[in-house]
């Protein structure tokens, strides 16, 4: 069994609130899409910035949302 400490098993607020409002993984994919539509990665830095300005993220927050996102909401994004 294993023996994880208690902050590895609480949840994340920054993915809490995107279970709670599925419309900001909308307006992301939408807007990754868009970015996808110029050949632009959803890893790329420019990317990362979107998602960090639009959500008022530091980078690092918004490349861990970024991959959450594309994961559970829009798969077909890359």
């Amino acid at each position: 069994m294993l023996d994880l400490a208690p902050q590895a098993l609480a949840a994340s607020p920054l993915l809490e609130r995107v279970k709670q409002n599925p419309q900001i993984a909308r307006n992301i994919c939408g807007e990754l899409r868009a970015l996808n539509a110029k050949g632009v990665a959803s890893t790329s830095p420019q990317a990362v910035s979107m998602v960090s300005k639009s959500q008022g993220l530091n980078a690092t927050e918004a490349e861990i949302l970024t991959t959450y996102v594309v994961g559970l909401h829009c798969p077909d994004v890359r």
